[in-house]
């Protein structure tokens, strides 16, 4: 089973990277750009073929190492 699980930062969370994109892209005149917020997509693959024990797998993943939930949000997609 494929899975990917995005992580981004809550709102209210100062986001420097973001704003850095935001500026390089303004700087180089591209159009339309109004605010960007960076995050990072895992895409994982998993032996067990059971879509709830392997949703349950890969939050504990996600609140143990790849998401600070203190400051981050995840998403998790069954591909």
């Amino acid at each position: 089973m494929k899975a990917r699980i995005t992580v981004t930062l809550k709102t209210g969370i100062l986001d420097p990277q973001g704003k850095a994109i935001e500026g390089a892209l303004r700087s180089l005149a591209i159009p339309g750009v109004e605010s960007v917020r960076q995050g990072k997509v895992f895409d994982i693959e998993l032996s067990d073929a059971a879509a709830a024990s392997a949703e349950q797998t890969l939050k504990d993943a996600c609140e143990k190492l790849l998401a600070n939930t203190v400051v981050e949000n995840y998403r998790i997609e069954l591909l």
